[in-house]
């Protein structure tokens, strides 16, 4: 829905408690799947701004380091047009938003149709324009379902090495803030958006095995949005990553 609820004091208050007792950081959130900035629809577009805006300040009241956007749809226009309008749409859900330590993190899509973002390219481009419009903090949150659907073969050794590489080279490594851990039920270049268990898809244990070794990913946070079809599909995903991950000495 576009109408978002109201944040509860006494409900920030206990999350908070819950986070310095568990040690739950960083925490990130997701934006409403409706938002899209990057829409030449007028009504869209308003309604997007303006929910955009609430999410940051959802974000900031409840002290998230992380609020995880996809950058939408071009439809009906240019790319180039496309990332621009999401830009200005950036810009003008942030003006005079105090952040309070909240950082915008691009998500990767599968690139299907229209959708921005299948590549690091275009998530830099974004970056870049937002920089020169706005001080809102942009980073990336890279999602290895999507990366396998939108042609990064993350599946393979020298896939994995040579998406890294990429990812280094045109996103920074360090600007890279968060990893979605999926498997992906479409194969490689699919452009197809269907999550997996992990090590039921396209990517498979082994596949993970090496995403959750690499040197310049493995001290990075992973959040599960795996399907959640029986009960207990989110714990028996988080041990199946525990299990793969290498050995601490």
């Amino acid at each position: 829905m576009w109408r978002a609820s109201e944040t509860d004091p006494e409900q920030i208050r206990s999350l908070q408690r819950a986070r310095e007792r568990l040690d739950l950081y960083p925490l990130a959130i997701h934006v409403n799947y409706l938002v899209n900035l990057a829409s030449r629809d007028p009504a869209i577009r308003t309604r997007s701004i303006a929910s955009f805006r609430g999410e940051l300040q959802r974000a900031a009241a409840i002290g998230a380091e992380y609020l995880v956007l996809h950058p939408g749809s071009y439809k009906g226009q240019s790319l180039e047009e496309g990332i621009a309008g999401f830009v200005l749409g950036l810009r003008d859900a942030a003006e005079g938003f105090s952040r309070g330590g909240v950082t915008v993190l691009l998500e990767n899509t599968v690139g299907c149709g229209a959708q921005i973002g299948g590549r690091f390219e275009q998530l830099r481009a974004i970056r870049d324009y937002a920089a020169e419009l706005s001080d809102m903090p942009v980073g990336y949150c890279l999602d290895t379902c999507h990366l396998l659907a939108a042609g990064y073969d993350v599946s393979s050794d020298t896939g994995l090495r040579e998406t890294v590489r990429q990812a280094e080279r045109v996103l920074g490594i360090d600007d890279v803030k968060l990893l979605h851990a999926n498997d992906s039920k479409a194969p490689l270049g699919s452009h197809v958006d269907r999550h997996a268990n992990i090590g039921e898809g396209h990517i498979g244990k082994a596949g993970f095995r090496r995403i959750l070794a690499d040197a310049k990913l493995r001290s990075k946070p992973f959040i599960l949005e795996t399907p959640a079809e029986i009960d207990g599909d989110d714990r028996r995903n988080l041990e199946n990553l525990k299990k793969l991950c290498p050995k601490r000495r």
